[in-house]
Formats: structure tokens, C-alpha cells, sequence
């Protein structure tokens, strides 16, 4: 069983081949030109996918030693994501597997980020999570507490209600002047701060459900108060501001996390997603795990964005089950898991 994963779904362009549940190549061509513009561009980013994904496929195969011809079918990244970029993969996939004459799988890519747990390469020490377990999924589009039964079973039972963490991270940098992506700016400036030196709004949401809105309007706000009466507050507390917004967010994260977990009694708990990769996440992870006896999952920063290997991950699911797709099937833009 060898699976080609294709995942064009923002401004990455990745392609992974898989064997037997073993990774083999992971390559991942990423999206410089939308740092000028402060956020992703979506005519920007389906033409550099049209540039990346011939050569980014044919690299992965290289690297992992398969021949096109020795694929037993594709899996590709549907949706959700940008119509644009997402047209680019699906329509490469389609055309691939078609050329050779074997089944395609489709991908939601939410899914793939759950499923990165199970990705592993040859010789490494690799424990995946068991079923159930819950999954906090995190990233500049999601933040969602995810109930996982089974691969191909999964259940939303929290989510934001406005803007994600790591879109309110990102629209934080940027009031601050600090850049985009704003994430590892953040991180990288947090490290150096103390998180309890600003305090900002924490919107009181019912069940496992998440808002961040209020925190970014408490941002803004209080940094316009503070610049009007020193002009160079922002340079001078640029640690402490990245510092607190971060703690914020991660409190505001991991006190619906252990309600879920001390309501459904799971205590095995994955994150997952793009804010996965940030360094005061990680570490409130490995704190309850001492302190509530949580069994915890943390991905590889190399699997934390968007990467083809989650897909060929689904995809070495769903080939097992032969759950193929049809040529027909479009791309989406917007769906739930």
C-alpha cells in the first residue's frame, strides 16, 4: 500500500508518499509573498501552487524512492480551505490518477490534522493516541475541541464562535506593528516576557465553545490608551504585551479542554493545528499532564501546518477501507469534520 498525499489547501504546496503506514517524504513548498501583504492572498496563492506542484510531487517521489507507477492511489486535500489553492491539488490529483488508473481518496483537511498523531517514520519510537481521545485543534482558521472515536468518526463538541486563536494572534502583531504570521513572532517574543503583566478581556462562553473577538477588541483598545500616553510603550513592553496575550489565550484554551476532559472522562488528549507549534501551548500540554493525569499528544513541528504527510495519513485510513471518491467529486471551501 503505497498512498501519495497531495494538500494544496492555503499557501502551502506539499506532497507525501507513504508505505504500510511509514512515512517515506514529506516536501512542503511554501508562500514567501504574502508577508508584504499581511495575510495570505488567494490569486497569489493558487498561481504559486500552479508553479509548485509538479515539482514538489516529483521531489517526493525522489526522495522516497517510488515510482508513479507503483502508487496504489492518491489522496488529496478536498477542503476546507481556498477555492483557488484548493483547485490547483484537486485538479493535479484527478489528472495523476487518472493518468495511471488508480483510485483517488478524498481528505478533509481538518481531519488530516487529527490524524497527524499517526504519522511515524521507519525506526521511530511512535505511540499514537488510542480511541477515544480528544484533540484540541488549533490554527490561524480553527480552534474546535474535537471528540475522536475512530478515524472516520469524529464530533465537534466545542468551537469558536467568532474569530480562531490564531487569527486573534495574528491580528495582535499586527496592531503592534510586529509582522505576519504573527504566531512564531509572538511566541519568540513571549519567551522573554511575563505573562502576568497585562490583563486582558476573557469572554465568558457556555459549554466547550470559544471566543476570541472580545480579546482582540481588549488588545486594541488598552494599546491605544497606553501608546496615546507614551508613544513608544509598544517597543519598550513588546515582551510582556506578547507575553500576556499569549498566556491569555492558552488559559482561555485549556480551561474548556479539562472541562471536556472531566465531563466526557477522557484523558487522553492530542492538539493539533498551527498553534500547536507555539512554545507556551506545548508547555501548559506537558503541565496538566502532571497535574491532571492526562496522557498528552504533541505533534512534531514539522507536522503542526499544513503538510502532505496528514493526508497520505488519511488516505493509508480510508485505502484500507476502500472508501475512494469519484472524478467527479469538486473542491469545497467551507465544511465541518
Amino acid at each position: 500500500m503505497i498512498i501519495l498525499g497531495i494538500e494544496s489547501s492555503c499557501d502551502d504546496t506539499s506532497a507525501a508518499v507513504i508505505r504500510d503506514g511509514v512515512l517515506l517524504s514529506n516536501v512542503t513548498a511554501s508562500q514567501a509573498v504574502h508577508e508584504a501583504y499581511g495575510g495570505v492572498v488567494p490569486e497569489l496563492a493558487s498561481r504559486a501552487h500552479q508553479q509548485n506542484i509538479v515539482p514538489v510531487v516529483d521531489q517526493a517521489l525522489q526522495k522516497a524512492g517510488v515510482d508513479r507507477e507503483q502508487l496504489s492511489a492518491i489522496a488529496f486535500t478536498r477542503g476546507p480551505g481556498l477555492m483557488g489553492s484548493l483547485l490547483v491539488g484537486v485538479s493535479f490529483a484527478k489528472g495523476l490518477a487518472a493518468s495511471l488508473g488508480i483510485p483517488m481518496i478524498e481528505v478533509n483537511h481538518l481531519q488530516g490534522h487529527v490524524l497527524a498523531h499517526f504519522v511515524h517514520e521507519e525506526g521511530e519510537e511512535h505511540t499514537p493516541p488510542p480511541f477515544p481521545f480528544l484533540c484540541l485543534l488549533v490554527s490561524g482558521g480553527n480552534s474546535q475541541i474535537i471528540l475522536v472515536r475512530a478515524y472516520n468518526d469524529m464530533e465537534i463538541i466545542g468551537k469558536t464562535i467568532d474569530d480562531a486563536a490564531g487569527e486573534a494572534i495574528d491580528k495582535c502583531s499586527k496592531v503592534m506593528g510586529m509582522g505576519y504570521p504573527g504566531g512564531p513572532i509572538i511566541d519568540r517574543l513571549a519567551r522573554k516576557g511575563n505573562p502576568k503583566a497585562y490583563q486582558f478581556a476573557r469572554p465568558q462562553i457556555a459549554d466547550y465553545d470559544y471566543s476570541f473577538s472580545g480579546l482582540k477588541t481588549s488588545f486594541l483598545y488598552n494599546l491605544r490608551e497606553w501608546v496615546a500616553e507614551d508613544p513608544d510603550f509598544i517597543e519598550k513592553n513588546k515582551e510582556d504585551l506578547a507575553a500576556s496575550l499569549e498566556h491569555t489565550i492558552v488559559d482561555i484554551l485549556m480551561k474548556k479542554l479539562r472541562k471536556a476532559s472531566k465531563d466526557l472522562k477522557i484523558k487522553h488528549v492530542a492538539v493539533a493545528g498551527g498553534v500547536s507549534a507555539n512554545t507556551g501551548l506545548r508547555e501548559a500540554f506537558l503541565d496538566h499532564a502532571r497535574r491532571y493525569g492526562w496522557t498528552v499528544y504533541i505533534p512534531k513541528f514539522g507536522y503542526t501546518t499544513d503538510n502532505a504527510a496528514m493526508i497520505a495519513m488519511v488516505g493509508c485510513f480510508k485505502y484500507q477501507d476502500k472508501d475512494f471518491c469519484s472524478m467527479d467529486k469538486p473542491a469545497y471551501s467551507r465544511v465541518e469534520i
